[in-house]
């Protein structure tokens, strides 16, 4: 029998502030490169009209650096894929017209991603081919990130079901502004989880709401620090100063636990005990921790990926494309980028 030729596939990340560009060969990650933006520290946040230029001077270098790498060049890709939604508009728009002018060019399929399902199947990478560091289906995914927060069970590669979702912040969206009352600078959640190893999770607690079913809710718990903290602040001004080790400690201990009792809720309600953590939050030092702990008392099979394709990447968007190419579920040109597409 003949060897059919492997499929390689380009792949274009940039729903935010990270311009990303990944080569992935018959399932396979040869390169993930990533260029960040350093340029919206000093306004606390990302800016949409700064992140879409900075998209705009990096794409070319990014997607030439991934090639190089790779040790590919553009003509030898079997498609383009690129993230269609969810994101910052503007953002999605320069990594959606590169990605359709390159498959038009070159004369080759085009693969639309949602943001979301490919922080999912980036649990599906190998590292250095070891197929055993990949869950079986079906599996249960807890996805966390700034704008995200969901419980989805994985049935296979196209078949993603959300089961539980935030109804208003997400746990990335907790971290940064607790960060933020804190008076630590963007972004504060990798800031809460470093001082957080120093400090006492139980010495302060906070609001845990009670929300039915798989849902989760964290503005209250946001309102329960900032009250607190203005309280405190006014018996004592350097309160924050004194206690900043504890406070992270105990904020990253509330949000942990509301996302591990929910998940936990769901393999009770599902029976399904392989269970994967995904998005920007589960490169957090102590959710990952806490997950292990948590399936080791449980009995669960738990598999985290490696940091790199936690944050945003190409290499998520290209594993999912690679599935959707065997599935052959390509897209026209005239296709759209969404802020906000549903799954």
């Amino acid at each position: 029998m003949a060897q059919l030729n492997p499929v390689s596939i380009l792949a274009i990340e940039s729903s935010c502030d990270e311009t990303a560009a990944s080569i992935c060969v018959d399932g396979r990650i040869l390169s993930n490169y990533i260029a960040n933006q350093t340029v919206h520290e000093k306004y606390g946040g990302v800016v949409p009209e700064l992140a879409s230029r900075a998209h705009m001077q990096h794409i070319v270098p990014v997607v030439d650096a991934a090639l190089k790498e790779a040790g590919r060049s553009v003509q030898d890709m079997d498609a383009i894929a690129f993230t269609q939604a969810p994101g910052l508009i503007g953002s999605l728009l320069v990594g959606s017209q590169f990605a359709k002018s390159l498959a038009m060019a070159l004369d080759k399929p085009l693969i639309a991603v949602h943001h979301m399902q490919a922080h999912v199947l980036a649990n599906l990478i190998t590292a250095n081919g070891d197929e055993n560091n990949k869950p079986d289906f079906p599996f249960l995914c807890l996805t966390v990130s700034g704008g995200h927060t969901q419980i989805v069970l994985a049935s296979s590669p196209l078949d993603l079901k959300v089961i539980g979702e935030t109804i208003d912040d997400a746990a990335g969206e907790a971290f940064d502004k607790s960060a933020k009352i804190l008076g630590l600078p963007y972004p504060g959640g990798p800031l809460i989880d470093k001082y957080a190893k120093e400090g006492n999770p139980l010495k302060f607690k906070f609001a845990e709401p009670q929300i039915p079913e798989l849902n989760f809710s964290f503005s209250g718990l946001k309102t329960s620090v900032l009250y607190f903290i203005q309280a405190e602040t006014r018996k004592d001004e350097r309160f924050i100063e004194k206690n900043l080790n504890d406070l992270c400690a105990s904020i990253q201990h509330t949000i942990i636990h509301i996302l591990l009792k929910k998940l936990n809720k769901a393999v009770q309600q599902t029976g399904v005990k392989r269970i994967c953590i995904a998005g920007g939050v589960s490169a957090n030092s102590g959710l990952r921790n806490a997950l292990k702990e948590m399936g080791n008392k449980k009995g669960w099979q738990t598999f985290i990926p490696k940091f790199e394709y936690c944050t945003d990447n190409a290499a998520m968007i290209a594993i999912t494309a690679y599935h959707k190419y065997l599935n052959k579920e390509f897209v026209d040109l005239d296709i759209s980028p969404s802020a906000r597409a549903e799954w």
